[in-house]
């Protein structure tokens, strides 16, 4: 066991999920707090902490075009830019906790503006912005653009696309995402040598021209049950060659997602359900962490 500086008590949190995709949500506009990696990864352990996939932490405007700013935490502690199942929750945190009145919210992230719209059955529509194919905007080590990529890991050949949104996604596709080598090439793909910044891996199993099986493996958490942003590169990838339609229903273990993207220089849209679990109060003086 490691010391580390104790979590500022008491600390107030929410616990959200977006399909099973769990997170700890800290309103840092009311109460500032800056967390160490040590520190977010002793609240993540889901023995001896709250548990989660990610930190997400809600801050004031950044500047006059956004109505808030937030900062996305991994289990591992590391920073990351976009969380599509974490951009629905925190729509409805800021809701719920009386910081806005709007139904359509605009939040600045570490990849950009995102714009949230609530709609009137709870559910939660995001633009995720435009996604990125350039090698160098994933990032990712290749001569240049191209739909699918070969590389090698694990003594294989892999083929997968690459896509940023936000944070960089590769998609594998696979005959079915039940037999897929989630636990193996998920952890070789996330820190290979090609993707300098890490990489998300997506495992997406084509059903139909409007709907498709994905597992992922996120960078600096593992598998978890659902990725908004993965299902996003997945269907990019996919319309990118030519198996899927413009309206694609993503199918995670947690539940499924409704991704649109209507092709070149136009923005993924994102809809899906987030759901508050209950009101938290951190009390632990232990300063050790025992991860």
């Amino acid at each position: 066991m490691n010391n580390l500086n104790p979590i500022p008590t008491p600390l107030a949190f929410t616990k959200m999920h977006g399909l099973g995709n769990d997170f700890m949500v800290l309103d840092a506009i009311q109460n500032p707090v800056l967390l160490a990696p040590e520190q977010i990864r002793l609240l993540a352990d889901r023995h001896f902490g709250v548990g989660f996939d990610q930190l997400l932490l809600v801050e004031a405007a950044s500047h006059h075009a956004v109505d808030f700013s937030y900062r996305i935490f991994n289990a591992d502690g590391s920073e990351v830019e976009q969380c599509g199942n974490g951009a629905r929750c925190l729509a409805l945190y800021v809701r719920d906790k009386g910081l806005t009145t709007k139904n359509v919210i605009r939040v600045a992230t570490r990849a950009g503006i995102i714009e949230l719209k609530i709609n009137s059955a709870g559910q939660v529509r995001v633009n995720m912005g435009v996604p990125k194919t350039q090698p160098a905007d994933i990032p990712f080590t290749a001569a240049c653009e191209a739909i699918f990529y070969q590389l090698e890991a694990g003594g294989e050949t892999i083929e997968l696309a690459a896509v940023s949104m936000g944070n960089p996604h590769a998609v594998v596709p696979v005959g079915s995402v039940k037999r897929a080598p989630v636990q193996t090439l998920g952890p070789l793909l996330e820190s290979h040598r090609r993707f300098p910044a890490k990489v998300n891996v997506g495992f997406m199993q084509v059903l139909a021209r409007d709907a498709v099986k994905l597992r992922v493996y996120e960078r600096g958490t593992g598998e978890t049950l659902a990725c908004g942003s993965g299902a996003c590169a997945a269907v990019v990838a996919g319309r990118r060659a030519g198996w899927l339609d413009a309206k694609v229903r993503v199918q995670l273990a947690g539940g499924e997602l409704q991704i649109e993207w209507a092709g070149d220089n136009t923005p993924v849209l994102m809809e899906g359900p987030a759901t508050k679990l209950y009101e938290g109060l951190w009390v632990c003086s232990d300063g050790r962490n025992k991860r």
